[in-house]
């Protein structure tokens, strides 16, 4: 069997959130199990990708409406990811620093996609499987079933996962003519919402639609950006699939990035160590709990809740907090005007950087997760991966992966996203740092928790193969 995944992020060659961890490592884990697994993705003007070395298996040439794109497939040979890769090259609309963000995001969407099947079309072995990941890949199964071009494809059966149904990549109908000619019978199944709606599209046309917790997608049939009766009448072909992490990726006792490595026997150490590491960079009390925020500044994030939640929680507590992350503007700038009332209690990095996360999961004492969506969520299981007690609100994957300590759980939930929760939580949070010995027990207990992928790619193994079944 065979499974090719197309996505505009695969970690560590492109990443804006948690799809590219997805794709960087559950073909990994697919490809241990026989099942043949490989990666198609764009082409970016971005570090990671110039300095990988290439090699061209296939020129070719897409339209869209007038316009011609030539176009290269090109397998990226020193990636070393565990499972083949590919990049679509189309200099004039993929080669960008960034996947997304642009005014003509329509047509780079759309130009992956038609590079992808044509390139396809040409191969005399076609995949088992076409598994598209979120509305960037969403116009695949629709293609695949009703374009006159694709009819080579029409067996393929095609998976649709969506990672966060909050972006539906929607545009005009005047943009019809860039979609390559269907049956026009069909063209109901591109609107929702008096829009082309690719995310619909996929919902409707895909052999299979999964999301990325269960949790997830039982509140995606009560709350979808307008979706949530479309996913209620495809409820029969949807299913959620916890997503994993990569422990050869995420652990602390091999970790590059961390200030000293440990494993179960060495936790608290290793993470004394680390957390040193933190308070002196950023002018912390290293006795104090340290309680951080690792992520974007958006309001599904609970982000936008983030400002009062310091000043309360700093007006009542004895306690540090760190916040890393960038989004919202004015939420940074919310963040950045408390610095100078609570000097040497509360910092923020603005912005991204991978190491200084590593290092705040092996250093920080409790991680803030007070999401309004959250679909799985993959820093509250490199939280547990690395012995950081995880703080989050019950929703989505935080329900499926952290259930309570006062249920026998791994960490502390709140049921809403609202400052007060939040507080109270944090509370919580102190009175068990403040008991040592069963603190310091959990901490050696979560760490031994296996998130690996090897449970959710068995999942997805099996789902693949009753489709084939199904040809």
């Amino acid at each position: 069997m065979k499974v090719l995944h197309t996505s505009f992020e695969c970690y560590p060659l492109a990443k804006v959130g948690g799809l590219a961890d997805v794709v960087g490592a559950l073909p990994k884990y697919l490809t241990a199990l026989d099942c043949h697994t490989e990666v198609i993705m764009p082409m970016y003007d971005n570090a990671a990708m110039q300095s990988q070395s290439y090699h061209t298996v296939y020129n070719g040439t897409i339209r869209l409406g007038n316009d011609p794109y030539d176009y290269e497939i090109k397998e990226i040979t020193s990636a070393g990811l565990g499972f083949t890769i590919y990049a679509v090259a189309i200099p004039a609309l993929l080669y960008r620093p960034k996947p997304y963000g642009y005014h003509d995001d329509t047509e780079r969407f759309l130009s992956f996609q038609l590079a992808v099947l044509d390139w396809l079309c040409t191969l005399e072995e076609l995949p088992s499987i076409i598994h598209c990941h979120d509305h960037h890949t969403g116009l695949i199964p629709f293609l695949v079933a009703h374009a006159h071009a694709y009819e080579k494809l029409r067996t393929i059966p095609t998976v649709l996962t969506i990672h966060n149904a909050q972006y539906e990549g929607y545009f005009s109908h005047d943009k019809m003519y860039l979609i390559p000619s269907f049956d026009f019978e069909k063209a109901g199944l591109l609107d929702w919402g008096q829009s082309i709606n690719p995310l619909a599209a996929a919902i409707k046309c895909a052999w299979k639609v999964t999301t990325v917790s269960p949790s997830y997608m039982e509140e995606l049939q009560q709350f979808a950006n307008g979706l949530e009766g479309l996913l209620s009448h495809e409820n029969e072909k949807c299913m959620g699939i916890l997503n994993g992490i990569d422990p050869d990726v995420w652990d602390p006792a091999t970790d590059p990035m961390v200030i000293t490595n440990y494993d179960s026997t060495t936790l608290l150490e290793g993470r004394a160590k680390n957390k040193e590491w933190i308070c002196q960079e950023f002018g912390l009390d290293i006795d104090k709990p340290l309680f951080a925020f690792i992520g974007r500044m958006v309001y599904e994030k609970g982000a936008d809740l983030l400002p009062d939640i310091v000043s309360q929680t700093l007006a009542d507590k004895d306690v540090s907090l760190l916040i890393l992350g960038s989004g919202k503007h004015d939420i940074e700038e919310r963040l950045e005007a408390l610095k100078p009332h609570y000097t040497g209690r509360y910092n923020t990095y603005i912005g991204y950087d991978e190491k200084l996360s590593h290092i705040i999961y092996a250093g920080a004492d409790f991680l803030l997760m007070p999401s309004r969506v959250e679909p799985c969520g993959l820093n509250q299981m490199y939280a547990l991966r690395y012995g950081l007690i995880p703080i989050v609100r019950r929703i989505g994957g935080l329900k499926d992966t952290i259930p309570d300590i006062g249920d026998g759980g791994y960490g502390i939930c709140h049921d809403q996203a609202s400052v007060q929760d939040v507080c109270y939580s944090i509370g919580r949070a102190v009175e068990l740092y403040e008991d040592k010995e069963q603190y310091q027990a959990l901490q050696e207990r979560i760490i031994t928790i296996d998130n690996s992928w090897n449970y959710s790619a068995k999942q997805y193994r099996e789902l693949y193969k009753s489709l084939n079944q199904l040809k």
